[in-house]
């Protein structure tokens, strides 16, 4: 499996997390579709400020995806109640992009800690 760096990882989940969030807010017209969005802005924060203290910075991007990832699972058991197969693929979007930037972090963290 390729996998890419994670300050690239964080950038794509970061751009997704705000596209998605922001095309379920206006198709939808809920303030809770923006949540993801939110949290999309502190990735790309984190994007920005990974050079300055990659460590800090990384663990704080990954806290950030994990809290993403696992919020997402209510709303996606809501949208497959509720049978609404866009906002399913919306919502699996985001968490498989997510969990993919989980596996980024996770394989980079075992690979500097083998390296030292």
């Amino acid at each position: 499996m390729y996998l890419i760096h994670p300050k690239k990882a964080t950038l794509i989940n970061s751009l997704s997390l705000i596209v998605i969030g922001l095309t379920g807010y206006v198709i939808k017209s809920s303030p809770t579709a923006l949540i993801p969005s939110i949290f999309g802005i502190f990735l790309g924060v984190c994007y920005f400020l990974y050079d300055k203290n990659s460590k800090l910075i990384a663990h704080i991007a990954i806290f950030l995806i994990l809290i993403v990832f696992i919020s997402l699972f209510m709303p996606l058991n809501a949208r497959i109640a509720n049978k609404d197969l866009f906002g399913i693929l919306r919502v699996a979007g985001m968490q498989i992009i997510s969990f993919y930037s989980m596996i980024c972090f996770i394989s980079n963290f075992i690979k500097a800690r083998k390296e030292v």
